[in-house]
């Protein structure tokens, strides 16, 4: 299980524990938060040393999308997301 952020279809972005399901056609993402707002000044990878003061997260709990339905991922300092970074 890796943390990261995750693009998905229809302009949702979310952050947390990322792993596949027992199935091929699932992607679970555990300690979910959606990003609603990035609060950065040079783009999303910005968020890749944790959330700025400008960053809202909203608890998501468990997401399960379909692997087709991301369009990209991008891994993130782990201690920099802490459970604390996304309540």
């Amino acid at each position: 299980m890796a943390k990261q952020i995750v693009v998905l279809q229809r302009g949702w972005v979310v952050v947390g524990d990322v792993k596949l399901g027992e199935s091929l056609d699932e992607l679970v993402i555990e300690d979910a938060a959606v990003i609603r707002r990035w609060g950065t000044t040079k783009g999303l990878g910005e968020l890749v040393d944790g959330p700025t003061e400008s960053t809202v997260l909203d608890k998501a709990g468990t997401v399960r999308v379909h692997p087709l339905a991301v369009v990209l991922s991008i891994d993130v300092n782990e201690a920099k997301w802490t459970p604390a970074a996304t309540a």
